[in-house]
């Protein structure tokens, strides 16, 4: 298991070396930091002085190391747009985009699976007809357009739920969380519904594809010349067998969501790190537009080496092949 780990932690490496070279070109090739950081009226004697301070006089490679260096620490500078650090403004935003995110992904596991399950045993009835349809207006419609039409239904005719914000929070320690207020889980369900909603209905025609193919297969057919009863075929060996997949899109979407999360923050005005992206990008912040392709990039390697965990645990021909 150690040997597995350590394998799949020296193939991240290139990749997160990768995403640095393209976080400091944007350092080196993107925009001026001088003038963003001094205005438009500065002296020669403050601009050598600045350029000296963040060490720009120094070769290119010099600035790279030190990049990385800095990054491996979490220091990724002062933002242009607010000047306050960089590590300190993700550590604020974080909690609302993780929070976020792991209500869509409930959100997405807690009815994809089931309307998955359902429409692969019982592919011809109403019910698995609706649930399909419902499936490809979920896949068509864009992210956007949905939160939209949500905001337009629940919130602006209904007045159910809130439109904006995150509501109430509890501050635990550096950590603030929603979950402790009525205000807070009001404010996560619309945006909690448009960010799964594509995931969804994306597990649930994957189950559904993988349950048709595994009831043909032989050893479900033996299992029933055998007189097993359907629950035990449908659920002890059927739907156990279409984990592997499962856990590849539901992993990859996890991190999906926490990258893609930036369309759905800013409908509703969330203040995670999605949102924080976008008004960066449209100040040029260059320092936390890197920090946060880091990040992005960070997540997923650690989200691809649980999936390979989850694999090892959940598929024994990985374990007996590697003890030949």
């Amino acid at each position: 298991m150690f040997a597995f780990i350590l394998s799949r932690i020296l193939q991240a490496i290139p990749v997160m070396l990768a995403v640095a070279l393209i976080a400091f070109g944007l350092f080196t090739f993107v925009g001026d930091p001088i003038a963003t950081m001094l205005g438009q009226e500065f002296s020669v004697q403050q601009r050598d002085a600045l350029v000296a301070a963040l060490g720009l006089d120094q070769p290119v490679w010099v600035q790279f190391l030190r990049f990385i260096g800095n990054a491996l620490r979490g220091e990724f500078g002062l933002s242009y747009r607010l000047s306050r650090p960089v590590a300190d403004l993700i550590v604020e935003r974080a909690p609302a985009t993780l929070e976020l995110a792991l209500c869509a992904s409930v959100v997405a596991l807690a009815v994809g699976v089931p309307m998955g399950v359902y429409t692969g045993l019982y592919r011809r009835s109403w019910l698995s007809r609706a649930f399909l349809t419902f499936s490809l207006i979920g896949v068509s419609l864009p992210t956007f357009l949905i939160g939209i039409l949500l905001i337009l239904v629940f919130s602006v005719w209904l007045g159910w739920l809130p439109s904006f914000g995150r509501g109430d929070t509890v501050q635990l320690g550096w950590w603030s969380t929603g979950f402790l207020t009525a205000s807070g889980w009001k404010a996560l369900v619309l945006p909690s519904i448009t960010l799964g909603l594509f995931q969804l209905t994306l597990i649930m025609r994957l189950v559904r594809s993988e349950m048709l193919e595994v009831l043909r297969s032989d050893y479900v057919k033996f299992a029933r010349a055998r007189g097993l009863r359907d629950r035990s075929i449908n659920f002890g060996h059927a739907l156990r067998n279409t984990l592997v997949p499962v856990i590849t899109i539901v992993g990859l979407q996890l991190g999906s969501i926490i990258a893609f999360s930036i369309v759905t923050e800013t409908v509703f005005q969330w203040p995670g790190m999605g949102l924080l992206f976008i008004q960066s990008v449209s100040s040029a912040d260059i320092p936390v537009m890197a920090a946060y392709l880091l990040l992005i990039a960070a997540v997923f390697v650690l989200i691809n080496l649980i999936v390979d965990l989850l694999y090892y645990a959940v598929d024994p021909r990985l374990r007996t092949g590697r003890g030949h």
